[in-house]
């Protein structure tokens, strides 16, 4: 069995195309359903369903896959450590990250990518379900999180922070003045939010209806952070943020925010890596970036520094804002 041969499997699983995968992979659409059929020959198992078309694999191609993935993973593991040691980390690390983390990504891979200027880092915007099913899969190196998802499976975690809610609403909005708001305020206001697929919409539902709101009707709903802010800078609509998201996206103009009265700290948010040894040595780096990154500290400064805007020091006309 070559390696080659599992990378072709792989290829043709996320492609579920012949002539795709034989693209992806450099080589021509024979030599690839030749390269497979060998494989099959050699385990003596059927692994993909032939028609006129890809149809998929065999319950048995499943499994195939699934240790094509781990071999190929523990391949790539061996690469990275013999760099190591070669003088410096190499390689891509495979980092998926849920929508409401990926604002706060760049806290780590940057310093990462800083401190082992050889390795690259490839991210992905995933969710919680998918991150579970691909760290399983040797299909991700580590994640970026909700630290209490039962569905994670046996990983490792390591917490960065905690969310915190906040308000964003309008300057001259009916809330703009007041030092603090309950949810069953915020549910009357007319509001973009995340669609109820996203965990973060859901934990927020839990907390409304905590405060008296059974079920929130927002006007607007989208899958993602980008889209929702892009509605909030008509200046019409508020909407409940993490803290987080001000790392990347700040506070509209015309806008400000506000804290909630509850929690005082929501769900933890960290990495978490599958429990098995040896770890990834990628993985096991940017958990040293990270203790060293201070994220949660990071996040709390910037949100001290939009919660009191007169503190903040005044900005050339060149500057930057912050987020």
């Amino acid at each position: 069995m070559l390696l080659r041969q599992l990378e072709y499997l792989v290829a043709l699983a996320r492609e579920r195309h012949f002539a795709r995968a034989a693209a992806a992979c450099y080589v021509s659409q024979p030599s690839l359903s030749a390269a497979i059929r060998k494989l099959e020959h050699e385990l003596d198992v059927p692994i993909v369903r032939r028609g006129r078309r890809f149809e998929g694999l065999t319950p048995e191609g499943e499994r195939v896959l699934l240790w094509a993935h781990r071999i190929l993973a523990e391949r790539d593991a061996l690469r990275h450590e013999l760099s190591a040691m070669r003088g410096g980390l190499a390689g891509t690390l495979r980092l998926g990250a849920i929508p409401t983390a990926l604002t706060a990504a760049s806290l780590l891979t940057t310093p990462f990518v800083e401190r082992h200027p050889r390795a690259r880092v490839s991210l992905d915007s995933l969710s919680s379900r998918d991150i579970a099913r691909k760290l399983a899969a040797f299909e991700l190196d580590i994640a970026l999180t909700y630290l209490d998802d039962d569905s994670l499976g046996p990983v490792r975690r390591t917490p960065l922070y905690e969310e915190r809610y906040l308000l964003l609403t309008p300057h001259d909005g009916p809330l703009s003045g007041h030092p603090l708001v309950r949810w069953a305020s915020i549910a009357e206001q007319p509001l973009c939010l995340l669609s109820p697929q996203m965990r973060n919409r859901r934990i927020m539902d839990e907390y409304f209806a905590a405060d008296g709101v059974p079920a929130v009707a927002p006007a607007i709903e989208t899958d993602s952070v980008a889209g929702l802010y892009a509605h909030l800078t008509a200046g019409r609509w508020s909407s409940v943020i993490s803290h987080a998201w001000l790392h990347m996206f700040g506070v509209p103009e015309g806008m400000r925010v506000i804290p909630l009265e509850h929690p005082a700290h929501g769900p933890r948010v960290g990495l978490v890596i599958a429990d098995r040894t040896p770890e990834p040595v990628l993985a096991r780096a940017l958990l040293d970036t990270a203790r060293e990154a201070g994220v949660r500290e990071a996040l709390d400064r910037l949100l001290d520094t939009y919660l009191h805007p007169a503190a903040r020091p005044a900005r050339s006309p060149g500057d930057t804002p912050p987020g």
